[in-house]
């Protein structure tokens, strides 16, 4: 065992009675080690009941005959951060998590991990330690949020958001938007719709790194608990055959991931953090690939905010494997890849009944014969840029218009708030890359205000940096190479007129080479916004977006 390091042998003595003054015995210190990573903590609705999933966990660890050990990891929850210089902190915080875990599972000599996150930054951060460590893991997660309810209206965080942008326009009154705070959030978990927390939960599940049922039991069901029991259990198993992480996280694995994002209808956020995980694993996985695999792919979801029905729903009607079992009819998945469940993935959705024809959509039926994620290219983001197609207003997938040019978020709110946006306008903000930002802020709160104005089906929003799961509207993030790395949206004047085409993959502003190289000379990239602390260093080493945002 790994933990022999640690705790076998005369000269593994003073280690010993280090474990001796928590209190382990010596029948605890001769079974496996096994690692209870819980990101719980007060903060996060997503997390703040997490410490029920570890103790279930390690009920199903002790168990199976192994001894659970329970260590942290942080979290920031992107909604709390939204909007002010909190949202510069989140996508960092993904290497921070990732390096802390590594250090826990090295420094400790662990056997096996059971990681426990839910939301946005957290799940990937902590499946890049695994990929990155490669001893046998898990992962379980806390489980969504249920939707809100209001007047028979079904309610979440994208709606309250929305609900700003409604009342700034005249639309809803105070007592209306205090209905929106009350009751869009009813209970633990992470947010209700397919945004980012969910959308890499469901495809932790796709992956093979988590159990069925883990992207949609909701937080609150009995269900969940039993889940994490099970994942308890299976990491013994797991650790007995030394099945680890990159003998499940392979090129077919990804190449799945991507399949049901597309599917599914996931967050643009996905672009961000399926590539990262895979450099982790020795995987290379690039844009052009989510393009090839999106074009014979079928949209089968209108999850929040793209449509109306929630998480709860889709676990109503049979979860990712019946999503997964209606997309294998078009043998566009790997069902010989392995899993955590040490079946493969065809053996785990042997038993699914398909599509229900509703919820999820057959393959004959699909809202779109492509995928929910489209890959942009043109002289606004020679690298590329992403799009959730599938929460795009049909009458948005092909648009033309003036470009109005903003320096940060915060201008480009003032002006939507001020009324200065209309038809036809496309936003654009720069300088919030990873470098620029730094850190690549989520722009939740001007596609939320231009939603609750009334303007998500006139108005579209080009950024480099990057949009929230609960975006919708024709919202294109992740612009590279990024403005503070001399990309061409750095470039951009005022009433620039830009072509927005999403089914035929092209962004374009019309203008020339010669005067886009004439622009370029006479261009002065501004001075680091943040200068000190942890996010000056993140900015000097990170990547650009289309490579994952990872740091080199």
């Amino acid at each position: 065992m790994i933990s022999d390091r640690v705790k076998k042998g005369p000269e593994k003595t003073p280690h010993r009675s280090l474990f001796k003054a928590m209190g382990y015995t010596d029948e605890e210190l001769s079974r496996p080690l096994v690692a209870v990573v819980n990101a719980q903590n007060e903060i996060i609705p997503g997390h703040i009941h997490l410490d029920n999933i570890a103790k279930a966990v390690k009920a199903g660890i002790l168990a199976a005959g192994g001894t659970p050990i329970e260590v942290p990891a942080i979290g920031v929850c992107d909604g709390i951060a939204m909007g002010h210089i909190g949202m510069h902190y989140s996508l960092p915080t993904r290497e921070l998590i990732a390096d802390s875990v590594e250090c826990q599972l090295k420094a400790h000599a662990f056997d096996g991990v059971v990681l426990i996150p839910n939301c946005d930054k957290i799940v990937p951060g902590m499946l890049m330690a695994a990929a990155r460590v490669n001893i046998p893991a898990i992962v379980c997660s806390g489980g969504p949020m249920l939707a809100g309810h209001k007047c028979g209206e079904k309610l979440s965080l994208s709606k309250t958001f929305e609900a700003v942008g409604a009342y700034e326009a005249g639309i809803i009154n105070d007592a209306e938007l205090k209905e929106y705070e009350n009751k869009s959030c009813p209970s633990c978990g992470s947010c209700s719709g397919m945004y980012t927390a969910n959308s890499m939960n469901c495809l932790s599940e796709v992956i093979g790194m988590a159990l069925p049922g883990n992207g949609t039991i909701p937080a609150v069901y009995g269900d969940r608990i039993s889940l994490a029991k099970h994942a308890g259990m299976q990491i013994m198993k797991l650790i007995e055959k030394d099945v680890k992480p990159r003998d499940i996280m392979n090129e077919k694995a990804f190449r799945n991931a991507l399949t049901m994002d597309m599917a599914l209808g996931c967050s643009t956020n996905s672009m961000l953090h399926l590539p990262a995980i895979a450099h982790e694993a020795g995987v290379d996985l690039n844009l052009d690939l989510a393009n090839e695999i999106s074009a014979k792919t079928p949209n089968l979801c209108h999850l929040a905010p793209a449509g109306s029905n929630y998480i709860e729903e889709l676990n109503e009607v049979g979860g990712i494997p019946a999503v997964m079992k209606e997309i294998s009819k078009l043998g566009l998945l790997a069902l010989d890849n392995p899993t955590v469940t040490l079946k493969t993935v065809g053996e785990n959705i042997a038993a699914s009944k398909g599509a229900d024809g509703t919820l999820v959509r057959t393959v004959e039926n699909p809202y779109s014969t492509t995928g929910g994620i489209a890959v942009l290219r043109g002289n606004v983001a020679p690298d590329g840029c992403v799009v959730k197609r599938s929460a795009v207003a049909p009458e948005m997938l092909k648009h033309s218009g003036p470009a109005r040019v903003f320096d940060s978020e915060e201008d480009a709110i003032s002006a939507i708030f001020g009324g200065k946006i209309v038809s036809s306008d496309i936003v654009v903000i720069r300088y919030e890359g990873p470098k620029g930002g730094p850190g690549m802020r989520e722009m939740l709160s001007p596609t939320s205000a231009l939603a609750g104005m009334k303007l998500d089906k006139e108005v579209a929003l080009i950024t480099d940096g990057r949009f929230s799961g609960a975006s919708r509207g024709a919202s294109i993030g992740h612009v590279s190479p990024e403005a503070a790395s001399g990309g061409n949206i750095g470039l951009i004047q005022e009433g620039d007129i830009i072509d927005i085409d999403i089914n035929a993959g092209t962004i374009n502003m019309q203008v020339s080479d010669e005067e886009l190289a004439q622009r370029r000379a006479n261009h002065v990239i501004p001075e680091p916004k943040i200068k000190t602390g942890y996010l000056s260093r993140y900015a000097k080493l990170v990547s650009s977006a289309d490579k994952g945002a990872i740091l080199s």
